[in-house]
């Protein structure tokens, strides 16, 4: 019926403004509409690089966040006790003040006192340094406990990584594979791809315990076990081997599958590639055959033929008929072209470098080194460990929960997308060699994966064990598969070690956080015990890329391994839904040494736009502004917003002034830098160098000569990319073009990056990488056996007594699954049988974060509440009647830590093992303004209470031990029936135990 009141051609706003969003991860281009300098509308911006216009939920809802009640108005500083919300408002000159002084002294005493910890900032390329400049060893930001095993794993395997890294080829694959992918990440590409599969036919198959988001759009959802993926994608790799679906063709061009490893057991090189006295590594090939290969196959050669010395499916060596062989790659002959006369001797393999062009290497037989050892290559040893028994599908079924005549038809229709609908483009391309091809040909299967499979504390071998089966199926940066995004691919791992000593400046010799490469790049004690209060770049931890925030605070109020002097967070809310252990880790907060009576930790500041649950327990509050009111900068040198055919980057500007007393977080740190003198804040004079805050900052800093923050528009004049000296009007130019930089990458640069003179050529000239020279997948890891061969008692740098089993055991370079960090090594007998060990608490419970929200900003949006205002816990109806639960009862969810009472409800597309619920929905009565008997802090709750931040015994992290990564997917439970189910009320009932057994051990 119309509305004859309503004036619909009435224009939203007089003034529209491009800027980029913050309400998720993706950093969508938005246009927002104004009026009377009000923000009145939010759409998205057609032109823009990632989103196309497209916005979701979120992204319009941005305007609720903005004028949110939530919002921090002044700095504050505490008059009561922490936790009970006693401030008084303070004028920023009297917080800067205090705040310098506090960080003053410690920088003049021991800047490690000082603990800098950010949550989701999206501006690490910032903190990281000014921590770098401050002297701190301790910093680090959300991905450890959020993404690190899937950024470590990547890094150390291909150079990239899953998530913000690369991409599924959206246009060409015809079968994608989500394992454990959520909707709250990247969720405007990832729909505009998934549409574009779906228009094309192309297969979806959604692994994931819960089927949800894009899960429900699948074409198929294998519901699996949590932490199980690892073990399932080991079973598919043993099928595809057994059926010799295996693509070495593109294992010797591209990775180090062919290399020799050293078989020496005891010995100080066990397990390394064999080397030349240059350093260079080794590969076995056929003596009489070298020249010929070298003139009839350019590096890297042709499948080898099935005889000895070489590659054998099972079926081959059974005399079973083979199945058709995999594709030789464009261009060149194939390789079951060569005869042999019959009767003909073969010849034994000699040794040569191998990466030496015109060779066609062997990938299984053991060969005599020139010094006498033996040597095989690791492909070899890839093979034998998943030919075994414990990954065969009926071994891995039952661990899994996927029939094993599932496994054997996903191994099936991969291999059948990946051979038989091989795609090529008439696209010519010159490799890193300098040998030209006709055409480019690829494996359309692609795999992408999320924090599904990295909150597990087997996340980093299971992200790995995925790359290596999309190395096996050729299917990495080919057409039609996974696909870098610029500036990726770098080398594996990147060269950039952490830092761990201080220049006469005070400033550290390095970035906080980087790759470790060898035990000697570690952050340890000259008794190997850890030197960072989150034990990250420890023996404990080695591979801590991204650090573990989530253990600072336990330590630092247990002083182990020492006592911190002020913890500084922005936006990272540990008071509540980013902590682990969260009643325990509030009370931590409050904790008083007994000694003295002060605050186990004595300050604690804190930066936020909001009135967060952690707000309660700072003693200096740094209001921060929305991300409509200041600059931020998305750049390539931190999170980089590109797709595979093109390098983008971009800043958000200010559209609207702030109408409280805040800062932009970012102008504060710079502040904050030349008070106290900062190396890089404050020129030759003392002067700040950077007064007019982080805008200068983003258009003035250089990395190094010619390399900022921001690769578009640079140059005196603005006319160079990527490299170039600093333009003043630099951001002008960007909010003119939308506020995003885009360039394109060469047609004949889009595939085969890492091996690409087209692309390599291009990316340097960028700045993206120092070299053009090939980047090697490694499909054996070197690095990782280093660490072991430290544990076994090698090398000048070795563990303390207490850690070397477990570095023995888990830093193996070839991926392999095991079910926790308690059990034996692989096998499915010993992880069904642990089985029977975990009856008092026989279900996983693991969360998610839903489409239409966002950690714990979007549950105080007016809008976005609409959706939901409290959350429920999931579980399969086969569940609920097992243990007499009807829907839309209260429940205990128990655990070793406690019980939580939440309501049920019956959910069929859940994997009946386990029980689930969204994650950052469930509120602190007090906070982020929602009124007292608001449903998120009357029904909605959170797991983390029962999630420990240490193992049981409190001798390790509850995290990963390669790379610290959280294992919140870890967790076990139990449901235990409310005698008054009906009566709703949600409550936390923490167990009588130490509830800080690291602080209590101490």
């Amino acid at each position: 019926m119309p509305h004859a009141h309503l004036n619909l051609n009435l224009p939203t706003g007089d003034e529209i403004a491009t800027t980029t969003c913050y309400m998720c991860a993706c950093r969508c281009g938005i246009r927002v509409h104004l009026k009377d300098g009000r923000v009145r509308y939010i759409d998205g911006n057609p032109a823009h690089p990632v989103n196309r216009g497209v916005i979701c939920a979120k992204g319009s809802a941005g305007i609720k966040q903005h004028y949110s009640p939530a919002r921090l108005r002044k700095p504050l500083l505490r008059v009561g006790e922490r936790g009970a919300r006693e401030f008084r408002e303070i004028e920023w000159d009297e917080a800067l003040a205090l705040a310098t002084q506090w960080l003053g002294d410690i920088r003049a005493r021991n800047p490690d006192e000082l603990a800098f910890f950010t949550g989701r900032d999206q501006s690490q390329a910032l903190t990281g340094w000014w921590a770098q400049a401050f002297g701190t060893i301790n910093y680090a930001a959300h991905g450890g406990f959020c993404s690190v095993n899937m950024a470590a794993a990547g890094m150390y395997t291909l150079g990239g990584s899953f998530w913000e890294f690369g991409e599924p080829d959206w246009a060409l694959t015809r079968y994608l594979m989500l394992w454990g992918v959520a909707e709250d990440h990247d969720s405007n590409p990832i729909k505009l791809g998934l549409g574009q599969l779906k228009t094309r036919g192309a297969k979806i198959v959604a692994i994931n315990p819960v089927r949800s988001g894009y899960g429900a759009i699948a074409d198929e959802w294998v519901p699996i076990n949590p932490g199980t993926d690892g073990l399932l994608a080991g079973a598919l790799i043993h099928e595809l081997l057994r059926a010799d679906r295996v693509d070495l063709e593109y294992l010797v061009r591209y990775t180090n599958a062919h290399y020799l490893v050293i078989r020496d057991p005891g010995g100080a090189e066990d397990g390394l590639f064999a080397r030349d006295a240059d350093g260079h590594p080794l590969c076995a090939v056929r003596a009489s055959e070298d020249a010929a290969a070298a003139q009839d196959f350019p590096h890297p050669g042709p499948l080898p033929q099935a005889g000895e010395g070489e590659w054998q499916s099972p079926a081959s060596r059974a005399g079973e008929q083979e199945p058709p062989s995999p594709l030789p790659c464009a261009g060149e002959v194939a390789p079951q072209a060569r005869v042999r006369e019959p009767g003909a001797k073969r010849p034994g393999p000699t040794v040569t470098r191998a990466d030496a062009p015109g060779i066609s290497p062997l990938v299984v037989g053991e060969v005599t080194l020139p010094d006498g050892r033996r040597a095989v290559p690791s492909f070899q040893l890839f093979a034998e460990r998943y030919l075994a028994d414990d990954y065969a599908p009926d071994a891995a079924a039952p661990v899994c929960g996927v029939p094993a005549e599932t496994i054997r038809r996903l191994a099936r229709e991969l291999a059948e997308a990946a051979f038989e609908q091989a795609i090529t483009l008439d696209q010519p391309w010159t490799d890193a060699h300098g040998r030209e091809h006709a055409q480019m040909t690829g494996r359309p299967v692609a795999m992408h994966a999320m924090r599904g499979i990295s909150a597990h504390a087997n996340g980093f071998h299971t992200c790995r064990t995925l790359h290596l089966l999309q190395m096996i199926l050729g299917a990495i940066d080919t057409p039609g598969s996974f696909r870098y995004q610029p500036p990726y691919p770098k080398s594996a791992p990147p060269p950039n070690r952490p830092g761990k000593s201080r220049k006469p400046n005070g400033a550290l010799d390095a970035g906080p956080l980087g790759y470790v490469h060898a035990p000697e790049d570690l952050v340890v004690d000259a008794g190997g015990s850890p030197r960072r209060i989150d034990k990250a770049f420890s023996w404990e931890h080695p591979l801590a890329a991204h650090g573990m925030l989530q253990n600072v605070i336990a330590n630092a109020v247990a002083g182990d391994p020492y006592r911190i002097d002020t913890l500084f967070l922005f936006m990272a809310n540990m008071g509540w839904n980013s902590a682990m252990n969260t009643t325990a880790t509030r009370e931590m907060l409050c904790a008083r040494d007994p000694a003295t009576g002060e605050y186990a930790i004595p300050r604690i500041i804190y930066a936020d736009a909001y009135d967060s649950e952690t707000v309660a327990f700072a003693d200096l509050v740094l209001p921060d502004t929305t991300y409509l009111e200041r600059y931020d900068c998305i750049s390539l040198l931190d999170r980089p917003i590109s797709d595979a055919d093109g390098a983008s980057d971009a800043i958000r500007r200010p559209v609207v002034a702030p109408d409280r007393d805040v800062r932009p977080f970012q102008d504060v740190l710079l502040d904050l830098g030349a008070r106290l003198k900062l190396p890089g804040l404050v020129d030759d004079d003392g002067a700040p160098k950077y007064p007019q805050g982080y805008a200068q900052y983003i258009a003035e800093h250089e990395r190094a000569p010619g390399i900022g923050l921001l690769a578009g528009w640079r140059g005196a004049d603005g006319t160079k990319a990527g490299i170039g000296l600093p333009n003043p009007d630099q951001l002008e130019r960007y909010a003119e073009h939308g506020c995003y930089w885009h360039r394109e990458i060469p047609a004949a640069a889009r595939y085969y990056k890492m091996a690409n003179r087209d692309y390599l050529d291009w990316a340097k000239s960028l700045g993206f990488v120092g070299s053009n020279a090939p980047i090697v997948l490694e499909f054996y890891c070197e690095p990782l056996q280093r660490f072991r061969l430290a544990a076994q008692g090698h090398g000048a740098t070795q563990p303390p007594p207490k850690d070397r089993a477990r570095v023995a055991r888990y830093f193996d370079p070839l991926p392999f699954w095991y079910a926790s960090l308690g059990g034996s090594p692989l096998t499915t007998a010993d992880a069904r049988s642990r089985a029977h060990d975990v009856d008092d608490f026989p279900l996983s419970a693991i969360t998610q974060r839903p489409m239409f929200m966002y950690h714990a900003w979007g549950s105080q949006n007016a809008w976005l509440r609409q959706i939901a205002t409290r959350n429920f816990l999931y579980l399969h109806p086969q569940t609920a009647a097992a243990n007499g639960i009807d829907d839309g009862d209260w429940i205990w969810l128990a655990a070793p830590r406690g019980r939580i009472r939440v309501q049920a409800r019956h959910h069929a597309s859940t994997a009946p093992g386990t029980v689930w619920t969204w994650n950052a929905i469930g509120k602190r009565r007090g906070a982020w303004k929602l009124a007292g008997d608001a449903p998120e802090n009357r029904d909605g709750f959170l797991l983390n209470h029962l999630i420990g931040e240490s193992l049981d015994d409190a001798s390790y992290a509850n995290a990963d031990p390669v790379t610290g990564q959280a294992a919140w997917f870890d967790l076990r439970v139990r449901i235990e029936r409310d005698p008054s189910p009906c009566e709703p009320g949600h409550r936390i009932e923490m167990s009588t135990a130490p509830r800080n057994p690291k602080a209590d051990a101490a």
